[in-house]
Parts: structure tokens; sequence; C-alpha cells
């Protein structure tokens, strides 16, 4: 790819996006806002329950769904940090339709670092952070660097920190350096190092190990589920390019 589309793209990537999809805190539904996105808050969670997906928002029977507990928290404590909208993986993005999902998987992690905050909900919390399933999943490491300010609560709700009080925590479990965790800031940091955080995680589907990375490597490659393990392939193809490391 030559330089001036490496650079193109990653200043795109960079621009605060003029639509999404995001809940309104108050309504607990899903507007769709074409130009002069608010500054939102976001969530990092583990998909555990049954989850309310984007097209189960239109069914009558959608607040009897399992899930819909974990949107209404969510949306509750979004509201109590003073955010109107809240942006979730779970219902503003529409997985039906190819190129909307390739996008998002694209973006996440400027979805991420251009949030007003990231609220990181533990349902297995417990008084030992580490025994947490959240720190061994693929997708968490880039909700983890990506923002600027995080809060954690545990399975009821209540705060347990935030990513700077529980910095050297986070430091232990994780691997990664206070440094990057508090800035976000990764010049300077070796490939090697950035695969090492991943290296204990799991995702469910073998191409989303790949997908995760796209952030953490600063790359954009298209989404082809059913291609296994050759999304890790294509991934370090395109890690390469942009990189003399």
């Amino acid at each position: 790819m030559p330089e001036i589309s490496r650079v193109l793209i990653t200043f795109l990537n960079r621009v605060p996006t003029a639509e999404m999809r995001l809940l309104n805190t108050n309504t607990l539904e899903v507007e769709n806002i074409i130009k002069n996105v608010p500054t939102y808050a976001i969530l990092s969670h583990r998909w555990v329950e049954p989850e309310v997906q984007f097209q189960d928002l239109s069914l009558p029977e959608v607040k009897d769904m399992k899930g819909y507990a974990k949107l209404s928290s969510a949306c509750n404590t979004a509201r109590s940090l003073g955010y109107q909208y809240l942006w979730m993986d779970t219902c503003c993005i529409d997985k039906s339709n190819s190129a909307e999902l390739t996008e998002a998987i694209n973006s996440m992690y400027f979805k991420y670092k251009n949030s007003g905050i990231c609220i990181v909900y533990l349902h297995d919390a417990t008084d030992d952070l580490a025994e947490s399933k959240w720190f061994k999943r693929g997708w968490t490491l880039q909700e983890l660097i990506a923002p600027v300010d995080i809060i954690f609560y545990d399975r009821e709700w209540r705060s347990i920190g935030t990513k700077t009080s529980l910095s050297e925590k986070l430091s232990k479990i994780t691997k990664i350096d206070i440094k990057v965790l508090v800035t976000g800031n990764m010049d300077g940091i070796s490939i090697a190092a950035k695969m090492s955080w991943a290296a204990d995680r799991e995702t469910l589907k073998p191409e989303d190990m790949a997908y995760s990375l796209m952030g953490i490597f600063g790359v954009n490659m298209p989404v082809i589920y059913g291609e296994g393990e050759r999304a890790f392939f294509r991934l370090q193809e395109e890690i390469m390019k942009n990189s003399n490391d």
C-alpha cells in the first residue's frame, strides 16, 4: 500500500465519526446520529447471557430478555456520570449488515479512544481483579488501552476504581507497562511486546483474535468470517507494510 494511503487511513480513523448509532441513556432507545456526534460513554464487557442485539430492540418483549438488565444498568451508570448517550457493541451494530460490521470492527479502537468515558463491567469481579475473565478476552485488550478514562464496576455495578487508580494492579495482571495503560501511547513499543499482551487472551472465533488486534497495530483490513487462522497471516502482512520492526 502506498505510504500516502496508509497515512490517509490513519488520519481518517483518528477523526471522530460523523455518523454513529448510540443508545439514549434516558429512553434506552437507539438513535442514529448523522453528524455532530455528542461526547458519549462506551461499555466494555464480556458477552455472557443472551445479549440484546440491534434487531431485538424493536421487539415488544425486549425488556423481558435476560440481557436487558445489563443494557439498562449500563445506561443508568452512564447517565449518572453525566452522559446522555452510550455505545454498546451488542446493540449499536447491525451485525446482519456485513459492510457495517466491517466498518465497526475496523474503527473499534477509535470508538473507544474517542469516548468520554469507558465503563468496564466485570460481571464476575471479586476482591481479586485478576480472577475476572475480562482480562482473558481478546477484544478487551484494545478496550483497556484505547480509552483515556476508564471506570471499573463489579457485578453489582459498584465502582471498583479507575484505570489510573488501579494502574499498578492492571499492569501486574496484563503485563502492560503502566505508562502505556495510563496514556494509551504505544510509541516505541515493539511488535513482539504488543503480541505478548495478547498471548494469553482468547476469542470465540479464530478470526477475531486477528481482528481484535487491528487497532493496537494501527492497521485496517477486510473482515472475512470463515477464513479462520488466515486472518492472522493477513494481519501480519498489514503490520509489515506499516512497520520496519
